[in-house]
């Protein structure tokens, strides 16, 4: 888990330092990315729950001509199995992307605290979410895992993986 941390970290620095000076905030460089996604249950999970679909709103920042920082938010049902519980996860977080070219293939992360809802003994964790994908100017199409990592006393640890899509709502 350190080792993820300390990755995403350094991604995230790299992305800042290569920015010349201070990113001024402005419609050509920031937007409003809203999404759907739907997943498919796996490890600790998969017993319990048949699918997962999913929301998200993010904030993005383009730091550079290839780079992307923000916040991102969201939720995601567990759709149960046999007389199991429904739940989901409200993850809340930062999120970088690197895009190559203006249009084309990217990769990323979420990262950030994920809420439990659902059955009393549910509490949250540490989540990440990697992501590859393709992008043009209005959209984002990707595949993703999806991990919540919580201490044993807390719950077993929620992930999926999935495919999902974001549209870019631009500024005017």
């Amino acid at each position: 888990m350190k080792k993820i941390i300390i990755a995403l970290t350094l991604v995230l620095a790299a992305g800042r330092l290569s920015a010349q000076e201070a990113t001024e905030i402005t419609a050509k460089n920031s937007w409003l990315k809203a999404g759907i996604s739907a997943g498919v249950p796996i490890g600790e999970v998969a017993p319990v729950s048949a699918f997962t679909l999913g929301g998200e709103l993010k904030g993005q920042l383009m730091t550079t001509p290839h780079w992307g920082i923000g916040l991102t938010a969201g939720y995601n049902h567990f759709f149960p199995k046999d007389d199991h519980d429904h739940f989901g996860t409200v993850p809340l977080g930062g999120f970088a992307r690197w895009y190559p070219k203006a249009s084309g293939f990217f990769v990323g992360t979420d990262i950030g605290y994920s809420l439990v809802t659902g059955p009393v003994e549910n509490t949250g964790g540490f989540f990440v979410k990697p992501q590859l994908g393709y992008h043009n100017y209005n959209w984002n199409f990707f595949a993703f895992y999806n991990g919540v990592y919580r201490s044993a006393e807390h719950g077993s640890n929620i992930q999926a993986v999935g495919i999902g899509t974001t549209y870019n709502i631009r500024f005017k």
